[in-house]
């Protein structure tokens, strides 16, 4: 039985979904906040939530690139 090595992704295409997570993280996270200030008559859940939603994809981010970097070592 012959068993094939596992192909990975080329690097730079990894790091180019992890951008579109980035974005779509952050996109989502500010639509929520809106969303929240309508419905409770409020002004800084949008500001809020869109600053957790960063801090989110940036460990997402890291994290991602962490893994990248010990799958090439």
């Amino acid at each position: 039985m012959n068993k094939k090595p596992k192909k990975s992704l080329n690097p730079y295409l990894r790091f180019t979904s992890v951008a579109f997570q980035m974005g779509g993280t952050i996109w989502l996270g500010n639509m929520l906040g809106e969303w929240l200030d309508n419905k409770y008559q409020t002004t800084y859940l949008e500001n809020t939530i869109t600053l957790l939603a960063v801090f989110t994809a940036m460990y997402l981010v890291i994290s991602q690139v962490l893994k990248i970097s010990k799958d090439n070592d």
